[in-house]
């Protein structure tokens, strides 16, 4: 198992495992994608995502975003969305070495928290976020979705 930060020739394998975060979701086309992508992989300061690779194939993904900030002395934050391990490969310490990655770049950007959101039924992952030391009691996270 090799965890890393993603290259930029992983979006195809990256975009594999997204098949498996939102089953039927439409995706935008490819170009425009790929243009997300350019901009992501252009600002490595900001925005990195993390792969879990074996054999040659990528089986875990997720990606963080570190967000300016003007309270907490200036202290950024972060925010950790999109965690996907292939479904044949879960429970395999895949997806707590890529959040371990990702916290780790966190901590180098001086972030005083760390968010992500989970399914409100997803108990197992709840369980999971538990295990690495993130609390589901300190804030409620709210979602609005602009359709």
């Amino acid at each position: 198992m090799e965890v890393r930060f993603a290259k930029y020739n992983d979006f195809g394998g990256i975009m594999d495992l997204y098949e498996f975060l939102n089953p039927g979701d439409t995706l935008a086309p490819l170009d425009q994608l790929k243009n997300i992508w350019d901009e992501i992989m252009n600002d490595p300061q900001r925005y990195r995502y993390a792969v879990v690779e074996e054999q040659g194939r990528l089986l875990a993904t997720s990606c963080i975003t570190v967000i300016p900030n003007l309270t907490r002395k200036g202290r950024p934050y972060a925010v950790i969305e999109n965690v996907i391990t292939h479904p044949d490969f879960r429970r395999k310490g895949f997806g707590k070495a890529m959040i371990q990655l990702l916290l780790g770049f966190a901590k180098e950007k001086n972030c005083y928290k760390v968010m992500l959101l989970s399914a409100h039924n997803r108990t197992e992952a709840h369980d999971f976020y538990l295990s690495l030391g993130f609390n589901g009691d300190i804030k409620k996270g709210f979602t609005y979705y602009i359709v």
